[in-house]
């Protein structure tokens, strides 16, 4: 298989030829087309003066045959060398020129007789070039048309055969040179590709992360800076997948030793059933399960196939069922529920059942961080240019610590972490949530300083 270089070389080459083969052709045509006019001119100019001069001298055209077989050159008919041929004698001569001469009347005088077959007409005649002698018409030349002016002498015939060399050779240093050009770009063209390509290798490879030079804006540049992204996401999106493997795995351990341990004990007569030790397998057994509806959830999430009932619904009886749905839990942790709800708000398109999910979750992460006598609020809105309905969750808790900001969608992120065994929560609520909330084509956004409470913002589009 070639390569690209060659690829790219030979076709720079290829219209380089096709360029110098069309301009070569059209410059040839040209020269020649310019140099038999001028030559035809430089005939007939002198043709002209030497009829004029007989004209004059004699009064008249009788003689002028024998007389212009001696002075005239024959340049017009001498087409090869060695042409005309000895024994060809004057009259067949002046036959051979692609020219006659009539006289004012018409009448034919000299020349080529195939030319005129009757008297020609005034119109006819005054196409040709007027010979003039004291003001007087005497006479018209009329030049064949369509007669190749070409190779009349040698000086003339060596010059267009020197001019077609020059050109030829400017041909030949052309696509030398445009090999040469076209190499070197195909080159530095195909360099950054072939440092791609080994790029590409490497982490087919396992070295995920690598990175290779961005040298330019241009269109393999952006191809670089596109590789490098995706290198860098593959290398993050691999390391959280292995986080989140250890995670799962530590999750599963907790209940499942807890469950299995109850369970050997039963089995082996060490302990008596109790209803303290089915209520722990209970709770064990709940978790588990959390996890992998949460698990469950975020798999059809991500590959598109989360079943969702959507209909148009208005953001207060969102809000209201969420809030009475937590009234209680509040009023025993000893913090106030606030409901902010204008009227009139838009109707949004949404799954009524996966948004309490959302704002379950949302409301739940800040009842946790949220100390006694503190406040959560659930509001709404309409905002920019009112063709988003908001939906907000916000307190005044322990906050999110900055460097943890970016991070709190991420798969089993715990913004309590010394807290994450004895909760019961999976980790995975801030994550569900996003994936809800972007598969109803909506976007959730988080706001949060340490000491001065956190704010989640839920955003759909109007309509």
């Amino acid at each position: 298989m070639r390569s690209l270089s060659f690829k790219l070389t030979l076709t720079f080459l290829l219209t380089s030829l096709v360029g110098i083969i069309v301009a070569l052709i059209i410059i040839q045509q040209r020269t020649r087309s310019e140099f038999d006019r001028f030559l035809l001119n430089r005939e007939q100019n002198e043709l002209v003066t030497m009829l004029t001069q007989y004209y004059q001298s004699n009064g008249s055209w009788e003689g002028l045959q024998e007389e212009l077989s001696q002075r005239y050159p024959w340049r017009m008919v001498q087409e090869q060398p060695g042409y005309p041929p000895p024994d060809m004698n004057n009259r067949q001569m002046m036959e051979r020129l692609p020219l006659v001469l009539v006289d004012d009347q018409g009448k034919f005088i000299l020349g080529n007789p195939t030319m005129v077959k009757a008297p020609l007409t005034r119109n006819e005649v005054e196409k040709g070039i007027e010979i003039q002698v004291d003001g007087k018409s005497v006479g018209w030349i009329l030049v064949s048309p369509g007669v190749p002016m070409r190779r009349f002498e040698f000086p003339e015939r060596s010059f267009l055969r020197n001019v077609n060399q020059a050109i030829l050779i400017s041909a030949i240093i052309a696509m030398g040179i445009a090999l040469l050009l076209g190499g070197t770009l195909a080159k530095t063209l195909t360099k950054p590709l072939r440092e791609l390509t080994k790029a590409t290798q490497l982490v087919a490879r396992g070295e995920l992360g690598y990175k290779v030079a961005v040298n330019s804006d241009d269109e393999i540049g952006e191809l670089a800076t596109s590789f490098n992204q995706m290198s860098a996401d593959l290398a993050e999106s691999t390391q959280l997948r292995r986080q989140m493997t250890a995670d799962i795995a530590h999750d599963l351990r907790t209940p499942v030793s807890v469950i299995l341990g109850y369970a050997e004990a039963l089995s082996d007569g060490k302990l008596q059933g109790s209803p303290e030790i089915f209520s722990v397998i209970h709770q064990e057994t709940g978790r588990l399960s959390r996890l992998i509806d949460d698990l469950r959830t975020i798999s059809l999430a991500d590959a598109g196939e989360l079943p969702l009932n959507l209909q148009d619904i208005s953001p207060l009886t969102l809000i209201d069922q969420s809030y009475m749905a937590f009234m209680p839990q509040a009023l025993q942790k000893e913090i106030e529920l606030i409901r902010e709800t204008p009227p009139n708000l838009p109707l949004v398109r949404v799954d009524a059942d996966r948004m309490a999910q959302v704002l379950g979750n949302l409301i739940s992460n800040a009842l946790r961080f949220t100390p006694p006598g503190g406040w959560i609020k659930l509001s709404t809105s309409l905002g920019e240019n009112e063709k988003v309905v908001t939906l907000q969750v916000s307190d005044n808790g322990s906050g999110i610590p900055l460097e943890d900001l970016p991070l709190v969608f991420n798969r089993f992120y715990r913004g309590d972490k010394s807290r994450q065994t004895n909760r019961g929560e999976t980790g995975l609520g801030l994550t569900i949530s996003r994936s809800l909330v972007e598969a109803q084509g909506g976007n959730i956004s988080v706001e949060s300083a340490p000491g001065k409470g956190t704010a989640f913002t839920i955003r759909f589009p109007v309509g």
